[in-house]
C-alpha cells in the first residue's frame, strides 16, 4: 500500500520567516475539521429530540464522521497525491461547506448521516493534508512551532467553538449552528485562495510504502499511544452532556466546555514552547493530567467546583496531544513520516468512532457514571507505552525529523 500524507515535495523551499497569515488560515481550516466533528456533543439532546431519536443513537453523529474518514481517506488520499495542496485544502472545504449545509437542512436521521458522512470525507482530505502543509512552509528550526500555530485550531474550537455553538443552539436551535459553520467555511475559501501559497503534490517515485514506515523503531509506538488516548478522550467528551446530565448540570456544559477548551489553549502554547526540547516529558504530563481528572469525575456526586476543575486538567492535558503525537510520529519515522502520518490520521478517526461505538455501549448497559473509569482503565496502557518507548518514539532527547 502507498503512502497517503499528503504533502509538498521536498523542493518547496519554506520562507525564513514564519508565514503568520497562511498558517492562521491552517489554523481555521483545523477549526472548521474539529468543530464539525466534535459540535454533536454539545448538541446531542436538541438533535436526539428533533430528529425523533435516543441521545445515543445522535451520538453516532460524531461515529459516522470518523468513519468516513477511516473508510476514504487512504484511497481518495493516494487519488489525489500529485495535486496541487492548495487545490486539494480547497476541495476539501468546500465539502465540509455541503456536508454542514445539508445537516442543518435536514429532518430526518438517514439524511443527516449521510451528511456526516461525506463531512468525514473532507476531513480525511483535510487532515492527512494539513500538518506536512503548514510544516513545509515554515524554516526548519521553526516547523515545530508552525505545526503547533496550525493545530491551535483544535483548542479554539474546543474552547470557543463547541461552547459557543451550545449556547448559540440552546438559543436559535441547533440548525442554525451548522448553517453558520457554512458561512466561515465560504469565508475560509476565499482566504485561502488569496493568502495561502500553494506547493507541489507528492512525486509518484517518492511515495514510501505503509509497511516500511510500521517497521521504523517507534513508529508503532506511537501509533498505539494515538489510537487508545484519542478513544479514552472521545469516548467522554462525544457524551459530556450526557454525563453533566447525570449529575444534574445539564445547564452547565457550555460552561464546562468552555473551561476544558481554555484550558487546552494554555496547554497548546506551553507545547509550542517546549516541544522542541520536553516531548515526551510533555505527553507524559498531559497523560496524567487528564487520568486525574478522570479520577475527579468520577468521584464527585455532582459538585460543579470539582467537576470545573476536572475540565481545567482534563484540557490542560489534552490541549497539546495532536501537535505532539504528530511531531512524534514525524520523528520516529525519519524517511517513512509522510506513511507515518498517514497511518495516525487513519487511525486517529478509528478511535474518533470507537469512542462513539463504546460511549453508546457503556451508556446502555451501565450509565453515563461509567465513562470516568473507561478512560482511566485506557490511560494506564498509554502510560506504559509513552513511559516505556524512551529509545524509539518518545525519547527522552528529541531529535527533530526535516
Amino acid at each position: 500500500m502507498r503512502s497517503t500524507q499528503l504533502t509538498a515535495a521536498p523542493r518547496d523551499t519554506p520562507q525564513e520567516r514564519m508565514p503568520l497569515l497562511a498558517l492562521l488560515a491552517l489554523a481555521t481550516a483545523v477549526f472548521i475539521t474539529s468543530l464539525t466533528e466534535t459540535l454533536p456533543a454539545g448538541l446531542l439532546p436538541a438533535m436526539s429530540v428533533d430528529l425523533a431519536v435516543s441521545e445515543s443513537a445522535a451520538g453516532q453523529a460524531v461515529t459516522i464522521y470518523a468513519i468516513g474518514t477511516v473508510l476514504t481517506a487512504i484511497p481518495l488520499s493516494a487519488a489525489t497525491a500529485s495535486w496541487r495542496r492548495k487545490r486539494l485544502l480547497l476541495t476539501a472545504m468546500a465539502g465540509f461547506a455541503l456536508a454542514n449545509t445539508v445537516t442543518a437542512l435536514s429532518f430526518g436521521y438517514a439524511l443527516t448521516m449521510v451528511a456526516r458522512f461525506v463531512a468525514g470525507v473532507a476531513a480525511g482530505l483535510a487532515w492527512a493534508l494539513l500538518a506536512g502543509y503548514a510544516r513545509r512552509m515554515a524554516p526548519v528550526h521553526l516547523q515545530g512551532k508552525a505545526i503547533a500555530i496550525a493545530m491551535a485550531g483544535i483548542p479554539v474550537a474546543l474552547s470557543l467553538g463547541v461552547p459557543a455553538g451550545t449556547f448559540l443552539g440552546n438559543a436559535l436551535g441547533w440548525r442554525t449552528v451548522f448553517l453558520a459553520m457554512t458561512v466561515l467555511t465560504v469565508v475560509l475559501l476565499g482566504w485561502i485562495g488569496v493568502g495561502v501559497p500553494d506547493q507541489a503534490g507528492q512525486d509518484r517515485g517518492a511515495r514510501v510504502p505503509m509497511t516500511r514506515a510500521l517497521a521504523v523503531p517507534g513508529v508503532v509506538p506511537v501509533l498505539f499511544v494515538t489510537l487508545v488516548f484519542v478513544l479514552a478522550h472521545t469516548i467522554l467528551y462525544t457524551y459530556i452532556a450526557t454525563f453533566l446530565g447525570h449529575l444534574g448540570m445539564a445547564d452547565s456544559t457550555d460552561v464546562v466546555l468552555l473551561v476544558f477548551g481554555a484550558a487546552s489553549l494554555v496547554s497548546i502554547w506551553i507545547v509550542g514552547v517546549h516541544i522542541q526540547r520536553r516531548l515526551r516529558a510533555l505527553l507524559l504530563a498531559g497523560t496524567v493530567l487528564v487520568a486525574v481528572a478522570a479520577v475527579l469525575l468520577a468521584a464527585t456526586s455532582g459538585s460543579h467546583a470539582l467537576v470545573l476543575l476536572a475540565a481545567a486538567l482534563w484540557g490542560l492535558g489534552w490541549g497539546g496531544v495532536p501537535t505532539l503525537l504528530q511531531t512524534a510520529v514525524s520523528d520516529a519515522g525519519g524517511d517513512s513520516a509522510d506513511a507515518a502520518l498517514a497511518m495516525l490520521v487513519t487511525l486517529w478517526n478509528v478511535a474518533m468512532a470507537g469512542g462513539g461505538v463504546v460511549g453508546g455501549i457503556l451508556l446502555g448497559l451501565a450509565g453515563s457514571s461509567s465513562f470516568p473509569w473507561a478512560v482511566l482503565v485506557l490511560l494506564v496502557p498509554v502510560l506504559a507505552a509513552v513511559t516505556g518507548a524512551r529509545t524509539h518514539g518518545f525519547p527522552a532527547r528529541r531529535t527533530a525529523a526535516t
